[in-house]
């Protein structure tokens, strides 16, 4: 496995992190907070992005219009059964959600999901990293690079892997802010 390979994937699961953020609420109307939303259509779960066009209006509001109709119900009743804690308001026509600003357990309840989501990434890199280590052992066990090289690169992976850990605690951090701001 090529170094450049390693930082790659690691760069992945950073992002990976960071779109899992995206779906937790702030207090501010956005539309990535629908990403994980799936709705039973027609017999199969089909993500809310790909029947409906989403929207914000304003800063308090998301509205989703369905590109067919019929949905209106299944969207619906997805939204209200999902973690969101948004009550759908459906005129027939568009679905509203009224986002509203978030209390303080409310916050805190989503300060440490985002930690769970984090944690994940964190996780997720250190799974790169065993694989990595355990590719460059291989190698030297084979006698395919020698007993100094391998150790050099363990600790450039080892570094790599400190590196994206830390750009995960940054985006935690971000995160916590964009929660906690009133």
């Amino acid at each position: 496995m090529k170094l450049a390979d390693i930082e790659s994937h690691m760069q992945k699961a950073v992002e990976a992190t960071q779109r899992s953020f995206n779906t937790i609420r702030t207090g501010r109307a956005n539309t990535s907070l629908l990403d994980r939303i799936v709705v039973e259509y027609y017999g199969s779960p089909t993500p809310l992005k790909s029947l409906a066009s989403i929207n914000t209006p304003d800063a308090s509001t998301i509205t989703i219009q369905p590109f067919d109709k019929t949905s209106l119900n299944a969207i619906e009743k997805a939204i209200s059964l999902s973690d969101l804690g948004l009550t759908p308001s459906n005129d027939g026509q568009i679905i509203r959600l009224n986002i509203p600003q978030l209390t303080s357990d409310r916050r805190k309840e989503f300060v440490k999901l985002a930690a769970k989501f984090a944690e994940e990434g964190k996780v997720s890199i250190r799974n790169i990293r065993r694989d990595a280590v355990d590719s460059v052992r291989k190698q030297e066990k084979n006698s395919e690079i020698p007993e100094d090289e391998a150790r050099d690169l363990q600790d450039k992976i080892q570094k790599l892997t400190d590196k994206y850990a830390a750009k995960v605690d940054e985006v935690l951090a971000e995160k916590e802010k964009d929660i906690t701001t009133v």
